[in-house]
């Protein structure tokens, strides 16, 4: 009876230590192979030699270089200096979005009478933080020029002669009067129209002005003109012909606007490219220590990556530029963060909050509930290694230095219909040249998550208009 009793207490005992006391399941680790900053810089060349390509005429594609190539501060300038520059860009450009997604409905959509109007708009170039740049022909015959790549824009301008005011950039300034396929748009008209605020002048010709928070502002002449991609060419494209920018723009000739909005380039050459496109993007460090070619845009139905997983676009009822998804978790070593609820990320019904991917911004800015429960439960997975001092904007750093790779914590973003498990050097990023690396995220207290382009580096990331949807595509720059 005695042994009868001692099996039935071992028994209890097992049972409530299993159900009470579960076994804490191992990590999942990757390998992180380490490279510190690069020590070198290279430029390019201002008429590059393209590689061939299969364009056709639905589809087209070019290449993507990092903005620090043609910056002119960054010639002389160190790795370290370099990237918190960056840092410092980025910081302007995702304050700026929130700014603009927090903005009440219709905000920026005062028509003005006369030749003073503006319009309030975010690119990535104005904050000096339009991060990819890629080369293209303006007007016939085509002025090869680079233009920075926007999602978080709409219009496409370029610098134009004669200038009352241009900032410096690595091409001559285009000259419409030499160009037989540059047309201005008359006052009124529906094009002119579809500008968020438009005025006229004394010959009644649309202008247009894009300004910022930050007072730097592009304004001139609203025309249409063709725009040469390689041996593409798109004709009638609207575009604003800059006679006085100012402010925070450096070294590209103008912008190229990849948003939503109807004056986004997607949208105007939806009908030709199938409303499809994608970029696979450069590693930054990579991008300043030697050319890559592997890192393209793509227009047409050849942008859809087969190894895609997608997941639906939202649609924000009051700004119609960014690309909104659904953020529902993070996996941190294989690991749902018990913190992270998709509350976290609901876009409203009135517009607030919400989740955007953005080619502009280089770090993934999450609401900061959500940073802090994901940081802590990475720094508990990454206890083995040595802790060092904040940088920046980071504030989970370690000295690796001697090293030449560690295992780190899994990283997945679980989008809904989509699970994107990150590499290790798409969150854990060299800063300096002594071994210091970071985990490449940060939390924000506005309402507005974005996901950056280090997280987004080495994916095809497919912009899906037609099907409403978004996809990411590992290792898609091959």
């Amino acid at each position: 009876m005695a042994a009868l009793s001692s099996a039935f207490f071992l028994l209890f005992l097992f049972l409530f230590l299993f159900c009470c006391h579960p076994i804490i399941a191992s990590l999942d680790y990757q390998t992180l192979a380490l490279r510190p900053l690069p020590t070198a810089q290279y430029s390019l060349s201002s008429n590059p030699q393209y590689s061939q390509t299969l364009d056709s005429e639905n589809t087209l594609s070019l290449d993507l270089h990092h903005i620090d190539l043609i910056s002119s501060a960054a010639v002389n300038a160190t790795p370290k200096a370099l990237f918190v520059k960056r840092l410092q860009r980025d910081a302007a450009r995702a304050k700026a979005l929130s700014l603009l997604a927090a903005a009440p409905h219709n905000a920026t959509r005062a028509a003005v009478p006369g030749r003073d109007f503006s319009s309030s708009v975010i690119s990535g170039l104005a904050q000096g933080s339009g991060e990819y740049f890629t080369r293209l022909g303006v007007g016939t015959p085509p002025r090869y020029a680079y233009m920075v790549l926007d999602t978080g824009s709409d219009v496409v301008w370029l610098q134009c002669s004669p200038c009352r005011k241009c900032y410096t950039q690595t091409d001559p300034v285009f000259d419409p009067t030499k160009s037989s396929s540059f047309v201005g748009v008359k006052c009124g008209s529906p094009l002119c129209r579809r500008l968020d605020s438009s005025g006229c002048n004394n010959r009644q010709m649309c202008l247009y002005q894009v300004s910022y928070g930050d007072g730097s502002f592009t304004v001139g002449e609203f025309s249409t003109e063709t725009l040469t991609f390689r041996r593409t060419r798109v004709k009638n494209v609207a575009l604003g012909c800059g006679h006085d920018n100012e402010g925070l723009f450096v070294g590209a000739a103008g912008l190229l606007g990849l948003g939503r909005g109807r004056l986004s380039f997607p949208s105007q050459a939806g009908r030709r490219f199938g409303r499809k496109f994608s970029y696979c993007l450069v590693d930054r460090s990579s991008a300043s220590s030697r050319p890559s070619s592997s890192s393209s845009i793509v227009f047409g139905d050849s942008a859809v990556s087969r190894s895609a997983v997608f997941t639906p676009l939202l649609t924000n009822p009051k700004l119609d530029t960014f690309y909104y998804v659904e953020l529902t978790g993070i996996s941190i070593g294989g690991a749902r963060v018990r913190g992270i609820k998709p509350s976290l990320f609901k876009l409203d019904p009135t517009g607030n909050g919400g989740v955007i991917v953005d080619s502009g911004t280089s770090v993934t800015r999450l609401i900061r509930p959500a940073y802090v429960a994901m940081r802590d439960a990475f720094r508990k997975g990454a206890s083995d290694l040595k802790p060092a001092s904040e940088f920046s904007l980071f504030d989970t750093c370690f000295d690796l230095s001697g090293k030449t790779e560690v295992k780190v914590p899994t990283v997945v973003l679980h989008f809904r219909g989509a699970d994107v498990s990150l590499p290790a050097a798409n969150y854990l990023i060299p800063v300096d040249t002594d071994g210091r690396f970071c985990f490449a995220f940060a939390g924000t207290t506005s309402g507005l998550s974005i996901i950056g382009n280090i997280q987004q580096q080495g994916f095809r990331v497919v912009f899906d208009l037609a099907g409403s949807r978004l996809g990411f595509a590992a290792s898609g720059c091959a």
